[in-house]
């Protein structure tokens, strides 16, 4: 193990992808010496242990470099159980030491060029740019700002390139018109209420528009996930697109684990063509949960802040990545996942802040079966000065089976409490699998019941996992039905395949 990395290394070191001079060979080789053992290096080329309290993030599995997944634990890593959280453990030593505020700058993927090489050369480029002995002296004798002003000079160059520019700061969308019906619903202080449809395992869209036409009367907007559990499925735009044109608004989500820079730019260009408002970006699951055989499990290409980044200067800013501008920029709503349950509150509200901070919209979060102990989240997130100023929705999915509800608690990121628990058994074991249903739906409409008043709370997520005709009965029940809403008659599909 690391002196002060607390987990051993994910994998073993990089190593250059084009030849290296014998001068770089050499300090690549003093370096990874050196910070092998102290920090279980693996040599990425772009190093941010100034930011990450010394705990190397490329020790996490999913090679995440902006803070902890939604699956983050006090106990252990999802993807490997073996190995601690180290976001978790960034984020508790961050604390210790009062660094937590530097977990906010939006921190850039990596530059694929300079993997396997050295960053000291990077590091003595600079000083040498701003004066070597105006930096050693200012280091040396200064003290207090004007000396972390001097290393900020330094590192923050070397962390932040041109091409990525990445900050602390809050950026506000570049337009004032709502550009979605969701967005709308939203700025005009309605209580939103979305649902979730899981997209087909085959090319048959029969069922897809079936259940689009089911709860479309009743929902604001429907969100089509993105290879959940890392398991093929249609496409979220296909799936997107399929909804438009059945007159529903969709919110296409997008994991960072199944794409790389280029894909996630042309793909929101095709979506936002097609008349998709409404963008949910996640990091995705890992391919730990996949069927076998499992796909690439070391490191996602980018996270899902860094997506967000990425999409909103696309949006605002009118051009890509790589600096080419967009002579058309597409247009959308831009929201994120949230994790109420994931690790300490105080830690995902800084996750949060920065996913706010980055360009997120909107809130979907994982599902809540604990009103009261989500009360501590948003708690932290009104402390964060955030509550409010974003729209947060809340992820509610009813249980139809007590062996649904235990299956819920293995879920990374959800807590179902044990009273919830014993009432679902008892439910089954009394009336059978309609009777659990029923204590399920009871359920859930208690806990929306509870989620309505609280402050900072916009609107409701509802994720049926398959059991979509719940959605009207929810709805109804729970008097969240739209203004002016009429009861829908027998809808035919436009078209299915």
């Amino acid at each position: 193990m690391p002196i002060f990395t607390p987990g051993r290394r994910w994998q073993p070191a990089y190593s250059p992808f084009k030849q290296e001079s014998f001068g770089n060979l050499v300090l690549e080789n003093i370096e990874y010496a050196i910070k092998s053992p102290l920090f279980g290096c693996r040599m990425c080329g772009n190093c941010l242990l100034q930011e990450t309290a010394f705990i190397c993030p490329m020790e996490c599995p999913k090679g995440l470099r902006n803070g902890p997944c939604g699956g983050s634990t006090p106990e252990h890593c999802y993807v490997d159980k073996t190995r601690p959280c180290i976001w978790y453990k960034i984020y508790e030593r961050s604390f210790k030491l009062g660094r937590e505020e530097k977990l906010l700058e939006v921190l850039p993927p990596l530059d694929w060029e300079k993997v396997g090489t050295e960053t000291w050369g990077d590091v003595a480029a600079t000083v040498k740019k701003n004066g070597a002995g105006k930096v050693f002296k200012s280091i040396v004798l200064n003290q207090g700002e004007s000396r972390w002003k001097t290393w900020e000079l330094v590192f923050g160059a070397v962390r932040q390139p041109d091409w990525w520019k990445g900050d602390s700061e809050y950026h506000a969308p570049g337009y004032s018109e709502p550009v979605s019906r969701l967005e709308k619903a939203f700025k005009n202080g309605e209580f939103v209420v979305a649902c979730e449809i899981a997209p087909p395992l085959s090319v048959s869209t029969k069922k897809l528009i079936e259940n689009i036409n089911i709860v479309k009367p009743y929902v604001t907007s429907i969100n089509f996930t993105d290879n959940a559990s890392a398991t093929p499925r249609m496409t979220s735009w296909a799936c997107s697109k399929i909804a438009i044109d059945n007159g529903a608004e969709p919110v296409m989500q997008i994991a960072a684990r199944d794409r790389t820079r280029a894909s996630l730019q042309g793909e929101i260009l095709g979506a936002s063509a097609l008349g998709v408002r409404n963008m949910l970006c996640i990091t995705g699951d890992s391919p730990i949960l996949a069927p076998q055989p499992r796909g690439r499990m070391d490191i996602n290409d980018m996270d899902a802040i860094q997506m967000i980044w990425i999409l909103r200067r696309m949006r605002d800013e009118g051009h890509y990545l790589d600096g080419r501008e967009i002579k058309f920029p597409p247009k959308f709503f831009l929201g994120a996942a949230a994790a109420p349950f994931a690790s300490d509150p105080k830690f995902q509200a800084i996750r949060e802040h920065k996913k706010f901070n980055a360009g997120a919209q909107f809130f979907q979060t994982n599902l809540v079966y604990d009103p009261e102990r989500m009360e501590i989240w948003l708690n932290e997130l009104g402390k964060r000065n955030i509550l409010g100023k974003i729209y947060i929705m809340i992820g509610i999915t009813p249980l139809k089976s007590a062996k649904m509800a235990h299956y819920m608690t293995q879920v990374p990121g959800v807590f179902v409490p044990k009273a919830i628990l014993d009432r679902m058994d008892q439910a089954d074991q009394k009336g059978g699998p309609a009777g659990a249903q029923e204590e399920g739906l009871k359920i859930a409409l208690e806990i929306i019941e509870k989620i309505k008043g609280k402050q900072g709370i916009q609107g409701l997520h509802i994720m049926p996992v398959g059991w979509e005709d719940i959605v009207p009965r929810i709805v109804t029940e729970a008097g969240l039905l739209p203004k002016g809403f009429v009861k829908p008659e027998a809808v035919s599909p436009k078209t299915a395949a």
